[in-house]
């Protein structure tokens, strides 16, 4: 069997789509569905379980799994609630590093971005403790993640044991479908979509920083096709282990992602900026932008989706549809 926490999440479900169309029907899910419809992320799935997180440690006794992908987590970067990140991003995390070393099972999980904070160290993805101890997350949330990160680092700088294979996938901004039950979490994207749809102005942030424009604030937004297809490499490559910034390398601003949704309508462009909230001015990233070349040196060769062929994809093939779901 297959393991993947946050199964019935964004990027999660996508995951479990794709194992479902590999043939793998043999896939267990840990996650909350919830009252919020979260269920439907997983409408048409085949599965074998879903297991609630605070029992998953019992569950996962005596059981032989091919491997685990670790997705599961407090996401949202507005989280402010240090016990119970700490417990869910951390403390769940590195029981799951512990048994897939004891078990000898390869581990996949998720890490972010947000470990880079507001990049002024770069981009880079490298693993060496050195590294990663320059870096400044800005949220709780890539705190989180970071301190994963490095103690994952750890154990390698100390040759101490660990999974057969793991991997820690740093995921730039994944937009795509089945993002719906996020909230402000989601993409602006499909945020505003309906909005787009329906003729009336599209907000974006004003910039409150000197020499940028408005809307201009840049992320490396990666389709979650692209991210989904990583996994499904790494667990097809039992012998590619590290650490790995997963986006497309390029930098598009955030009005370029709208434009592209207008486009894909056939429709005029109608934006408005509004200003940001006080409360996230100073920890707002203005730029991202991922490098890829440990990733491509591992040996991954399936190539990232343009901006403008991804919004296609989505608006066609989800958003526009009476269906948005995968």
């Amino acid at each position: 069997m297959l393991l993947v926490t946050g199964g019935a999440g964004f990027i999660g479900s996508n995951v479990v789509a794709a194992l479902n169309d590999a043939g793998r029907s043999d896939v267990v899910v840990c996650d909350f569905l919830g009252t919020e419809g979260k269920w439907r992320n997983l409408a048409k799935r085949q599965l074998v379980d879903i297991v609630p997180p605070a029992e998953l440690l019992d569950w996962l006794n005596g059981r032989k799994l091919d491997a685990v992908i670790h997705l599961g987590a407090i996401s949202a970067t507005t989280a402010t609630d240090g016990d119970l990140v700490f417990e869910t991003n951390f403390r769940l995390s590195m029981r799951l590093l512990d048994w897939c070393t004891a078990n000898a099972v390869p581990l996949i999980y998720a890490s972010s971005a947000a470990t880079y904070g507001d990049g002024e160290a770069g981009f880079d993805d490298d693993a060496s403790l050195g590294a990663l101890k320059k870096l400044r997350p800005m949220n709780l949330y890539g705190w989180s993640k970071h301190l994963f990160d490095l103690t994952v680092a750890e154990r390698v700088a100390r040759g101490e044991k660990l999974p057969p294979q793991w991997a820690g996938l740093k995921f730039f901004n994944v937009f795509g479908p089945n993002e719906y039950h996020k909230g402000s979490m989601m993409s602006v994207l499909a945020r505003r979509f309906d909005d787009v749809r329906a003729g009336r102005a599209v907000q974006l942030f004003k910039s409150h920083r000197e020499g940028i424009a408005d809307g201009d604030q840049r992320r490396d937004f990666i389709y979650v096709d692209d991210v989904v297809r990583v996994i499904m490499w790494l667990l097809a490559t039992p012998s590619v282990s590290g650490l790995f910034n997963v986006g497309t390398g390029k930098a598009r601003s955030f009005r370029d992602l709208m434009l592209a949704a207008y486009a894909a309508l056939g429709a005029r462009p109608n934006i408005e900026y509004i200003d940001m909230p006080e409360q996230i001015r100073n920890s707002y990233q203005y730029f991202t932008q991922s490098e890829v070349d440990r990733l491509c040196r591992a040996g991954y060769n399936g190539g990232f989706t343009t901006l403008e062929d991804a919004v296609k994809a989505y608006v066609g093939d989800y958003l526009d549809r009476p269906d948005r779901f995968r």
